[in-house]
This record gives structure tokens, C-alpha cells and sequence, in this order.
């Protein structure tokens, strides 16, 4: 999509604080961090939410949430405990219309989700 941010980082048009990427994911730090470390993982292939998967992202989601554990080893929050959201549409929190994992940790998180 050519106006989606999250796909304008992808392509390099938008700078970013890159902490990984392969053939199919990208992980950046969230510029609005909501705790010590906050890094989006995404697909590089645009898909704007859970409701727009099917069976043939299978093989890209398999593969986007194995690498959680390794992002998180990376940032040095994998041994400590770290809290991944996905968030689904407007009423869910979802801000920009690209799928994407956020990796949150650095600190003790509540157990408060409403």
C-alpha cells in the first residue's frame, strides 16, 4: 500500500531504529513506547489486520511469531518476561492498518486488559 506507514518503513522511505529484519518480517522501536522497550514486528508484506489473513499466510505467520523469542532475546527481555499485543480494528487500539506484533518489556507489566 502505497500510503501505509508502516509500509513506507519497509521501503526505506520513512527512517527507522531497525532491530531486525529477514526476507519477510521487520522489527522497529515504537516511536509512542508504552514501557523501557517497545519494538512493532510486522510482515514486509502489506496485510492491514488479523481479519485480512487466510490460508496463504500461514508459511508469514508461522514464521512472524517464531521470531518473537529471538526479538526478544535480541532486546535482552526473552529471560525476564516480555508481553506481546495484537491489536484488531478501531475499537481494539489499532492505529495503523498494517498487522503487526508489539513486543513490550524492560519493566513488570499488570495484569489489567480492559
Amino acid at each position: 500500500m502505497d500510503n501505509c506507514l508502516f509500509c513506507r518503513i519497509v521501503n526505506r522511505e520513512i527512517p527507522s531504529r531497525i532491530v531486525y529484519e529477514d526476507d519477510l518480517v521487520l522489527g522497529f522501536y515504537d516511536i509512542q513506547p508504552k514501557s523501557p522497550v517497545h519494538v512493532l514486528l510486522i510482515p514486509k508484506e502489506h496485510i492491514g489486520s488479523f481479519n485480512e489473513l487466510t490460508r496463504d499466510h500461514d508459511r508469514l505467520m508461522a514464521h512472524l511469531t517464531a521470531h518473537i523469542p529471538i526479538v526478544a532475546e535480541k532486546l535482552g527481555i526473552k529471560n525476564s518476561g516480555y508481553r506481546v499485543v495484537v491489536n484488531c480494528g478501531r475499537d481494539s487500539g489499532q492505529e495503523v492498518a498494517h498487522l503487526h506484533y508489539h513486543i513490550l518489556g524492560g519493566r513488570p507489566m499488570e495484569n489489567n486488559f480492559g
